[in-house]
């Protein structure tokens, strides 16, 4: 074979592989949900796996977001914020706190998709690129861990909270000691950074259409409305989708529907498990013993999002549950998609780093890690 057929032979496989990587997640939860399908027939039983308020949730959320960075407005106010900084650590802290912030909106992923960029822009051009791996690695944690003092903060949060028929109050009383302790930590490790005089330049942004932010954010929170019961998902769902179509439909295309595939897969993969009687009874004894560790070294492995799905059909503690796959997502780069987007980000604009990326990744991680399991263990023996 000639080079130059070689050459051409290659090129498909390269986007092969691509894709698998893009999109690994989705693809292991349909075939972990097809080997489930050999040992669990097609009945009616299927029906009532899936959780369609929290697919709507998801849908409408994320094709709200998708058109709010259409028209740039996340970028728009995030580079007004960061310019009132005149120094590094004061940078650091509002790049770090503008993703804390908007994974709460947005959810973590979309949050690292939109301000990671930003994040090197301003490090970049304030001439201070060997700040990047701790940076890259707070804005993570940050997206980590920011969602998770709401409902609807994190889309593991989204489907606990509507499985469960989590209280609101109730939600926010579970969560707010990690949240608290997180936050604490976020706050100390960007302490550490220097106060190093900068000047920093970035192209100014054009202000995002007045009326479209408006109409964009009552969808958003008509779209929360879902969450709390207020209107049925159908409804939601209804208007939302007609309001893409007709405000920016280009929009539905960059919604994340390898996140729905993956929720919808694991409704039929632990759906399934929970009806084989050997393997359920081995899930319900082991998770027993500990919700919390069971959980969090679950997310180590199939991330959070799968864990949550998998695992609340094996147990009534969701109080433990809810922060295992919260704090969770720290740990390995696999424990949340995010991390796996940060990685890939960083790579792209410093690949040479990448070793010292990880290392401060495991380091930094495995440390919030340590201390958000061992206040939890405290806080529920002091309960």
């Amino acid at each position: 074979m000639s080079t130059k057929t070689a050459k051409y032979h290659h090129i498909p496989s390269l986007g092969v592989g691509k894709f698998i990587a893009k999109n690994l997640l989705p693809i292991v939860a349909m075939l972990l949900a097809a080997l489930t399908c050999f040992f669990v027939p097609f009945d009616r039983e299927y029906l009532g796996y899936f959780d369609l308020s929290t697919l709507a949730t998801l849908f409408c959320t994320l094709a709200v977001v998708s058109a709010f960075k259409n028209i740039r407005f996340f970028t728009w106010l995030a580079k007004k914020i960061v310019l009132k900084f005149g120094n590094l650590r004061n940078t650091v802290f509002a790049l770090v706190f503008i993703t804390y912030f908007g994974s709460m909106v947005m959810a973590n992923d979309m949050a690292l998709i939109t301000f990671l960029p930003l994040g090197y822009i301003v490090l970049d051009s304030c001439q201070r690129r060997d700040k990047m791996p701790i940076v890259f690695v707070m804005q993570n944690i940050a997206a980590n861990l920011g969602g998770m003092l709401t409902p609807f903060g994190n889309p593991q949060n989204i489907y606990l909270y509507s499985y469960y028929e989590i209280d609101a109050a109730e939600f926010l009383k579970i969560m707010s000691v990690p949240c608290v302790v997180a936050l604490t930590l976020i706050i100390g490790v960007c302490l550490f950074v220097k106060k190093d005089p900068i000047k920093l330049y970035a192209e100014p942004e054009k202000r995002p259409s007045v009326w479209r932010s408006v109409v964009y954010a009552l969808l958003f929170v008509l779209s929360l409305l879902i969450v709390f019961d207020v209107l049925p998902w159908y409804i939601v769902f209804a208007v939302v989708l007609v309001a893409m179509i007709a405000l920016d439909g280009k929009a539905l295309g960059k919604v994340d529907y390898g996140l729905l595939i993956t929720f919808t897969a694991f409704f039929v993969f632990s759906g399934n498990l929970a009806r084989i009687d050997a393997i359920s009874d081995i899930l319900s004894k082991l998770i027993a013993k500990s919700p919390l560790l069971v959980g969090v070294a679950s997310c180590q492995f199939i991330s959070n999002v799968p864990t949550a799905v998998l695992l609340s059909k094996f147990t009534t503690d969701y109080a433990n549950l809810l922060v295992a796959v919260n704090i969770g997502g720290l740990g390995t780069p696999i424990a949340s998609l995010a991390s796996l987007i940060t990685l890939n980000e960083f790579r792209k604009h410093d690949p040479k780093a990448t070793k010292r990326y990880i290392a401060v990744f495991l380091i930094i991680n495995f440390s919030f890690l340590a201390v958000l399991i061992g206040t939890q263990l405290l806080w529920s023996m002091a309960l």
